[in-house]
This record gives structure tokens, C-alpha cells and sequence, in this order.
């Protein structure tokens, strides 16, 4: 017995020291992150900007995956069941972070207790567009529009903050519109250009592709104040008040990840984002870069947690 548990002891104390090592030396191979939305979507974009400038200050690859679907619960589950050694670490978003616990009564995940913060990256901001061509030119004709066809129009999301911003413009438009789900932003802003749905709610980012193509056009903030990226751009709030949600990304990893791992990819993180060719990027891209440390950060995810809760409800959406 003695020698069977002193055997014991010796196996756990090597798998200690070995990590020990491991994460002394972190990182010291490619590491993978995981993107809940398309290529091309806001969240794609930041990550490769960023990513890209991690790589050089760390030394090693970034892989990037993206996992869409489902309101990013497919990237959120895939993170959760990788190893926490550091070379699985995710980009998320409001979506997968804040909403889901709100819009859905079930997940395979809690976004709080199976995740470790790591860094918050960035602040999106979101326009209402419409098709290229559309005779609509704000907010105020959009509603006309679409109460002089009742039932007859749609809108697009392929995330959280198009579907609570979309349900919230319509209810207090008080607007007979039907909602319409895609895996991600890019398929809906295809559709809105074929004009298969009539307005969606999308992060610039994602749009400018498309508004320079001349598919798409931007009439309307997703603010109830003006923003100083986009000053001659109307706010849809001074027609329909309340769009005060927090449309955020960030990097996490999985639960239980090391402290000197998240220190250390939270440094690159922040070297990124007061880098000035990356700031002005993501600036003219429509992403305005918010380094903090882990401990604001994790605070911020907490409270977001509970303030999307609060807007879902307010936008009358109910849990799937």
C-alpha cells in the first residue's frame, strides 16, 4: 500500500513539474483561436489584426478557426472542452458572452464559470443599413416604409446585437416586421443586397465591403448619441431611444488557464492596441481599441453579463 501510494505521489509530481515547464516556457508552439462568425464578419477582421501583431511580439503562430453558427454556442463549446494549457483561447463577443444566457434557456456552456478573460479587445460600432438603392435615407423613412407594408418585409441578424437591436427598433417603432436568423452577418448583408430582407443592424466592419461595392448604405447609428467615428451619421435613437447596449470582443480562454499564461498573452494583447498602425485599422475599420487589464476585465464581463439581460428583456425578445 505504502509503495503503491508513493508511486502515486511520484506520477502526480512529475505531471506537476512538467506543466510547471510548460507553462514556464509558454508559448513555444502555434496557438489556435477560435472566431464564432464568418470570415469577413467584424469579429474575423479583429482578430486577424491583432493576432497578426501578437504573433511578432510572442514569437509563434496564431491559427485562426472560425466556428459560426448558432449564436456563437458552437465556438463557446469547442473552447470549453480544449486542454487550458494557452493554445486554445477564443475571440469572443457579446453574442456568445453576454446574450446567450438571455436568448436561450438552454446552454452547453456558462460563459462566467467555463472561461477564463483575458483581454478585452475592442468596442464595435453598428449601423442600421439598408440595400444600395433602397428610396429609404434614415431611420424616420424606414419606418414609413415599412408601415406601408405591413407584413410584408424582413430583417436580417447574424448575432446577438442585430437581433436585440433589430426587435427593440421594431418595437418601439411599433413596426409588423418578421425577424429572419443567419449564422453570421455577411449571408444577410448578401441578402439584403439581393433584396430578400429590407434593413439589417451590422457593425461597420462587416459593411464597408459591401457600402463600397455599392450593395449596401449606412442611414443610421445604433446609438442614441453621435459618435465621433461617424459625426454626419444620425443617430437611430433620436427616433427610437434605448439602443445603450455594449457591443464588445474580447479574448477568453478556457476555465482554470494559467495566471502567467493570460498575463502573458494580456500584455501582447494591450502592445497590440496602443500600437498606432493597428489603431488607426481598426479605427477606420469602425473598431475602436479598449485595452484594459484582466482584472477590469473580468469585472466588465460581469457586469455585461447582467446588462444584456436587462436590454433582452426590454426588447421583448423571449428565451428560445
Amino acid at each position: 500500500m505504502l509503495l503503491k501510494s508513493l508511486r502515486t505521489l511520484a506520477v502526480a509530481l512529475m505531471a506537476g513539474f512538467a506543466a510547471t515547464a510548460s507553462a514556464q516556457n509558454y508559448p513555444s508552439k502555434p496557438i489556435r483561436v477560435i472566431v464564432p462568425f464568418a470570415v469577413g464578419s467584424g469579429t474575423d477582421i479583429v482578430t486577424r489584426m491583432v493576432t497578426e501583431d501578437m504573433s511578432k511580439t510572442l514569437g509563434v503562430n496564431f491559427v485562426i478557426e472560425n466556428k459560426p453558427g448558432a449564436s456563437g454556442q458552437i465556438a463557446a463549446e469547442a473552447l470549453v472542452a480544449a486542454e487550458p494549457d494557452g493554445y486554445t483561447i477564443m475571440m469572443t463577443t457579446n453574442t456568445a458572452h453576454s446574450a446567450n444566457p438571455h436568448l436561450f434557456k438552454k446552454l452547453r456552456y456558462d460563459p462566467l464559470k467555463d472561461t477564463t478573460p483575458i483581454a478585452k479587445v475592442i468596442s464595435f460600432v453598428f449601423v442600421l443599413a439598408v440595400k444600395a438603392d433602397s428610396p429609404v435615407k434614415n431611420a424616420q423613412e424606414l419606418i414609413a416604409r415599412v408601415k406601408a407594408n405591413p407584413g410584408k418585409l424582413s430583417y436580417g441578424y447574424g448575432n446577438s446585437t442585430g437581433q436585440v437591436a433589430g426587435a427593440h427598433f421594431a418595437k418601439v417603432a411599433g413596426l409588423d416586421v418578421a425577424p429572419v436568423a443567419y449564422k453570421s452577418t455577411p449571408p444577410a448583408m448578401t441578402d439584403i443586397g439581393g433584396g430578400q430582407i429590407e434593413f439589417m443592424f451590422v457593425d461597420v466592419a462587416a459593411s464597408q465591403a459591401f457600402v463600397r461595392s455599392n450593395k449596401l448604405k449606412m442611414i443610421g447609428l445604433q446609438s442614441d448619441q453621435r459618435s465621433p467615428l461617424f459625426p454626419d451619421l444620425p443617430p437611430v435613437g433620436e427616433v427610437t431611444p434605448g439602443f445603450n447596449f455594449n457591443v464588445w470582443g474580447g479574448l477568453i480562454g478556457p476555465a482554470k488557464l494559467p495566471a502567467n499564461v493570460v498575463t502573458t498573452l494580456n500584455a501582447a494583447a494591450n502592445k497590440a492596441l496602443t500600437n498606432p498602425a493597428i489603431r488607426e485599422k481598426l479605427i477606420a475599420s469602425g473598431l475602436e481599441p479598449v485595452p484594459t487589464t484582466v482584472e477590469d476585465f473580468r469585472k466588465f464581463v460581469v457586469e455585461q453579463h447582467a446588462a444584456w439581460g436587462k436590454s433582452i428583456r426590454a426588447a421583448g425578445i423571449e428565451a428560445e
